[in-house]
């Protein structure tokens, strides 16, 4: 996602990508783990996009 994108979400929408995004972390590190990651680049963009999303939260709750 890019910043601008989700700069038009609402605090609730931001809240819930939050969990969502830290869910399928999750599950790709357990899929890693058992050797049954298709696309080790996800995790990485995955990771990205949830800093992108903490650090918007973050200055809209200010």
């Amino acid at each position: 996602m890019k910043p601008a994108e989700i700069r038009e979400l609402t605090l609730d929408d931001l809240r819930a990508r939050v969990q969502e995004l830290g869910d399928q972390i999750f599950r790709l590190r357990i899929q890693k783990s058992m050797g049954q990651l298709e696309a080790p680049a996800k995790v990485r963009q995955v990771r990205r996009d949830l800093a992108r999303i903490r650090t918007i939260l973050r200055e809209k709750e200010q």
